[in-house]
Parts: structure tokens; C-alpha cells; sequence
């Protein structure tokens, strides 16, 4: 728990510095693109089908959930198998949603992105409110979801990299190379 502590400033610190930075740029580059072209409009007008809805609703479901479960049932096994691997993936994977709840909370605390009622009505993709909580930190930009689970994912991929069957190409995030230092 301690290591688990002790690591999470400097994992943070880390998803901002050297090439990082750029996928950060390109992630805001994207969102501009778009919001602007109006793709971000139509994509969620796409989706507001109800049939489309009550069958994408267990990934809402299991996105709440994962990111709170993977790291206890990673370290239980862990501990009951005696394996110190399992273990270090749990702690992981757990540091990983953190870190990814953490950025994407404090990217949404800048942008105020206005986030869309449920009902489809006004455009209002093109609404951000910059500044400190002007828009909260629970809706808008980025997903939450989607910065928790590739966080998430991108640490089980560096952990475990010989594993094909999980990805073809091996990422590497800062939340690891504090957990396979000595």
C-alpha cells in the first residue's frame, strides 16, 4: 500500500512529461476537430436510439464497476495463489484508474464541457466553459470511462507483454515503471 502511495505524484507527474505530452495534444487536437465539424453533434444523435441504448447499457454497467473490481479481484487472487505478479497487477491496475480518474477529473475541471441531457434537444456540443469548475467534473470532456479503461488497459498490456492474446503492441505508461523498479 505503502509503494501504492508513495508512486501515485510521480505516475501523475509522469503522464505530462517527455512524448506524453503529445498524446495529450492530440487527444485536445481531436476534441476540437470534432466538436467543430460537428461530428461530436451527430455521433451523439446516432446513439440515442432506444433500442441501441438498453443494449449498450451493461457498459455502463461494467465501466463503473471494472475499474473499482479488476484491482480487488487482481490482489485477492494474488494473495491466495501467493503470487507476487498477481499481486503487482492489482496495485497496478488499481494506480491506473486512479491516475486516469484523476487527469480526466482535472481536464473536465478546465474545460466546462456542457454535457447533453438525455433527451436530445439544442446543439450544445460546442459549449465548453473554461475556467476552474465553471462545468464540474463529472460530465463532459474527456470520458471518464474511456480514460479509465486505456489507462487500465495500457498497464495490463506493459505488464504482461509476451500475453498476445491481450494486445498486439506493448505501451508503455509511467504508472509502471514505478512498480518494476526495484
Amino acid at each position: 500500500m505503502k509503494q501504492f502511495l508513495v508512486t501515485v505524484p510521480r505516475n501523475l507527474i509522469g503522464c505530462f512529461k517527455g512524448r506524453r505530452i503529445v498524446w495529450h495534444i492530440i487527444a485536445i487536437f481531436l476534441t476540437f476537430i470534432l466538436v467543430t465539424s460537428g461530428f461530436d453533434w451527430r455521433y451523439f444523435l446516432a446513439t440515442r436510439h432506444p433500442a441501441l441504448r438498453s443494449w449498450m447499457w451493461p457498459a455502463v454497467i461494467i465501466g463503473g464497476l471494472l475499474p473499482l473490481a479488476l484491482p480487488l479481484i487482481l490482489f485477492a487472487l494474488g494473495i491466495i495463489a501467493k503470487n507476487a505478479r498477481t499481486i503487482l497487477a492489482g496495485w497496478a491496475v488499481g494506480q491506473a484508474a486512479l491516475i486516469g480518474s484523476l487527469v480526466s477529473s482535472a481536464y473536465k475541471a478546465v474545460t466546462g464541457r456542457v454535457h447533453p441531457s438525455h433527451s436530445v434537444g439544442t446543439d450544445i456540443s460546442h459549449v465548453f466553459r473554461f475556467g476552474w469548475l465553471r462545468g464540474g467534473v463529472f460530465w463532459g470532456w474527456p470520458s471518464s470511462h474511456t480514460t479509465i479503461a486505456f489507462a487500465m488497459a495500457a498497464t495490463v498490456f506493459t505488464l504482461c507483454p509476451k500475453q498476445r492474446w491481450l494486445g498486439w503492441r506493448r505501451f508503455s505508461t509511467p504508472a509502471m515503471s514505478a512498480w518494476a523498479s526495484p
